[in-house]
Protein backbone atom coordinates (compact mmCIF):
# COMPACT_ATOMS: atom_id res chain seq x y z
CA UNK A 1 0.00 0.00 0.00
CA UNK A 2 1.61 3.06 -1.14
CA UNK A 3 -1.18 5.74 0.45
CA UNK A 4 -1.53 5.79 4.22
CA UNK A 5 -4.09 3.53 5.32
CA UNK A 6 -5.19 1.58 8.87
CA UNK A 7 -6.67 -1.33 9.50
CA UNK A 8 -7.96 -1.89 13.50
CA UNK A 9 -11.17 -3.23 14.59
CA UNK A 10 -14.28 -2.01 14.46
CA UNK A 11 -15.06 0.20 17.67
CA UNK A 12 -16.65 3.77 17.26
CA UNK A 13 -20.26 4.88 16.02
CA UNK A 14 -18.23 6.51 13.03
CA UNK A 15 -16.51 3.47 11.51
CA UNK A 16 -19.56 1.63 12.17
CA UNK A 17 -21.75 3.89 9.49
CA UNK A 18 -18.53 3.83 7.55
CA UNK A 19 -18.54 -0.01 7.63
CA UNK A 20 -22.33 0.28 6.98
CA UNK A 21 -21.86 2.34 3.26
CA UNK A 22 -19.16 0.22 2.36
CA UNK A 23 -21.60 -3.31 2.65
CA UNK A 24 -24.23 -1.76 0.95
CA UNK A 25 -22.63 0.24 -1.62
CA UNK A 26 -20.10 -2.95 -2.53
CA UNK A 27 -23.36 -4.99 -2.47
CA UNK A 28 -25.05 -2.89 -4.97
CA UNK A 29 -21.66 -3.20 -7.18
CA UNK A 30 -20.82 -6.63 -7.08
CA UNK A 31 -23.96 -8.12 -6.66
CA UNK A 32 -26.32 -6.15 -9.32
CA UNK A 33 -26.52 -9.02 -12.37
CA UNK A 34 -25.15 -11.69 -10.07
CA UNK A 35 -28.35 -12.16 -8.30
CA UNK A 36 -32.28 -10.85 -8.27
CA UNK A 37 -32.27 -7.58 -8.03
CA UNK A 38 -34.58 -7.78 -5.33
CA UNK A 39 -32.25 -9.11 -3.24
CA UNK A 40 -29.71 -6.73 -3.99
CA UNK A 41 -32.25 -4.01 -3.49
CA UNK A 42 -33.03 -5.38 -0.16
CA UNK A 43 -29.91 -4.39 1.44
CA UNK A 44 -31.01 -1.15 2.48
CA UNK A 45 -28.60 1.41 4.06
CA UNK A 46 -30.12 1.79 7.01
CA UNK A 47 -30.33 -2.40 7.33
CA UNK A 48 -26.80 -2.43 6.99
CA UNK A 49 -26.00 -0.01 9.39
CA UNK A 50 -28.42 -2.00 12.10
CA UNK A 51 -26.07 -5.03 11.47
CA UNK A 52 -23.37 -2.96 11.92
CA UNK A 53 -24.31 -1.51 14.82
CA UNK A 54 -25.83 -4.63 16.78
CA UNK A 55 -22.87 -6.87 15.60
CA UNK A 56 -19.54 -4.46 15.88
CA UNK A 57 -17.64 -7.64 17.11
CA UNK A 58 -15.07 -10.09 14.84
CA UNK A 59 -15.12 -6.72 12.86
CA UNK A 60 -11.80 -4.68 11.07
CA UNK A 61 -11.90 -2.01 9.08
CA UNK A 62 -9.57 -0.45 6.46
CA UNK A 63 -9.52 3.48 6.89
CA UNK A 64 -7.78 6.19 4.85
CA UNK A 65 -8.60 8.82 7.77
CA UNK A 66 -11.74 9.11 9.39
CA UNK A 67 -12.89 7.15 5.97
CA UNK A 68 -13.98 3.49 5.82
CA UNK A 69 -12.69 2.02 2.81
CA UNK A 70 -13.42 -1.81 3.22
CA UNK A 71 -14.17 -4.06 6.02
CA UNK A 72 -13.56 -7.66 6.69
CA UNK A 73 -15.95 -9.70 9.28
CA UNK A 74 -14.64 -13.45 10.88
CA UNK A 75 -15.70 -15.96 12.62
CA UNK A 76 -13.10 -18.00 15.29
CA UNK A 77 -15.14 -21.67 14.10
CA UNK A 78 -17.09 -22.53 11.40
CA UNK A 79 -20.84 -23.69 10.67
CA UNK A 80 -20.09 -27.02 12.48
CA UNK A 81 -18.17 -25.38 15.54
CA UNK A 82 -14.65 -26.56 14.90
CA UNK A 83 -12.76 -24.54 16.86
CA UNK A 84 -9.72 -25.85 14.14
CA UNK A 85 -11.79 -23.89 11.66
CA UNK A 86 -12.24 -19.82 11.61
CA UNK A 87 -14.43 -17.81 8.59
CA UNK A 88 -14.14 -15.39 6.37
CA UNK A 89 -17.62 -13.93 6.21
CA UNK A 90 -17.17 -10.97 4.70
CA UNK A 91 -14.23 -8.88 2.65
CA UNK A 92 -15.65 -5.85 0.89
CA UNK A 93 -13.73 -2.93 -0.52
CA UNK A 94 -15.29 0.18 -2.50
CA UNK A 95 -14.59 -0.37 -6.16
CA UNK A 96 -12.99 2.73 -6.88
CA UNK A 97 -10.50 1.87 -4.07
CA UNK A 98 -9.92 -1.98 -5.67
CA UNK A 99 -7.00 -2.90 -7.41
CA UNK A 100 -4.24 -1.39 -5.21
CA UNK A 101 -3.36 -3.99 -2.60
CA UNK A 102 -5.97 -2.98 0.08
CA UNK A 103 -8.12 -6.29 -0.16
CA UNK A 104 -4.99 -8.15 -0.01
CA UNK A 105 -3.84 -6.01 3.46
CA UNK A 106 -7.52 -6.50 4.75
CA UNK A 107 -7.68 -10.24 3.82
CA UNK A 108 -3.53 -10.90 5.56
CA UNK A 109 -5.04 -8.95 8.28
CA UNK A 110 -8.01 -10.95 8.74
CA UNK A 111 -6.16 -13.98 8.50
CA UNK A 112 -3.50 -12.93 11.40
CA UNK A 113 -6.62 -12.63 13.49
CA UNK A 114 -7.41 -16.43 12.65
CA UNK A 115 -3.67 -17.45 13.38
CA UNK A 116 -4.40 -20.65 15.43
CA UNK A 117 -6.67 -22.26 12.62
CA UNK A 118 -5.76 -24.99 11.09
CA UNK A 119 -8.27 -24.19 8.19
CA UNK A 120 -10.35 -21.23 7.01
CA UNK A 121 -13.35 -21.62 5.30
CA UNK A 122 -15.49 -18.47 2.70
CA UNK A 123 -18.67 -18.99 0.68
CA UNK A 124 -18.57 -17.53 -2.28
CA UNK A 125 -21.30 -16.49 -4.64
CA UNK A 126 -21.20 -18.54 -8.20
CA UNK A 127 -20.36 -16.37 -10.86
CA UNK A 128 -18.28 -13.49 -9.19
CA UNK A 129 -15.42 -14.27 -10.60
CA UNK A 130 -13.63 -11.50 -9.88
CA UNK A 131 -13.72 -12.40 -6.05
CA UNK A 132 -13.03 -16.18 -6.82
CA UNK A 133 -9.73 -14.90 -8.93
CA UNK A 134 -8.62 -12.63 -5.42
CA UNK A 135 -9.10 -15.69 -3.33
CA UNK A 136 -7.55 -18.70 -5.38
CA UNK A 137 -4.52 -16.00 -5.75
CA UNK A 138 -4.68 -15.85 -1.74
CA UNK A 139 -4.45 -19.67 -1.93
CA UNK A 140 -8.02 -20.29 -0.96
CA UNK A 141 -9.46 -23.97 -2.94
CA UNK A 142 -12.72 -24.91 -4.03
CA UNK A 143 -13.78 -28.03 -2.08
CA UNK A 144 -16.79 -28.96 -3.94
CA UNK A 145 -19.19 -28.03 -0.96
CA UNK A 146 -22.58 -25.93 -2.39
CA UNK A 147 -25.23 -24.59 -0.92
CA UNK A 148 -28.26 -22.92 -2.42
CA UNK A 149 -29.60 -19.56 -1.01
CA UNK A 150 -32.83 -17.57 -2.56
CA UNK A 151 -30.25 -15.36 -4.01
CA UNK A 152 -28.24 -18.07 -5.65
CA UNK A 153 -25.54 -20.63 -4.96
CA UNK A 154 -22.62 -20.15 -2.94
CA UNK A 155 -19.49 -22.30 -3.49
CA UNK A 156 -17.12 -22.83 -0.36
CA UNK A 157 -13.59 -22.25 -0.65
CA UNK A 158 -10.92 -23.52 1.99
CA UNK A 159 -7.35 -22.38 2.85
CA UNK A 160 -5.46 -24.94 4.58
CA UNK A 161 -2.59 -24.03 6.60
Amino acid sequence: MTEHFEIVPMKTDEEMDGKAFVHWKSWQETYTGLMPQAYVDALTLEQAASWAHRWPQNTLVLKKGDKVLGFSCFSTSDDSGSDQTGEVIALYVLGDYQGRGLGLELMKATMDRLADKREVILWVLRGNEKAIRFYQRYGFRFDKTERTKAFGTELRMVLER
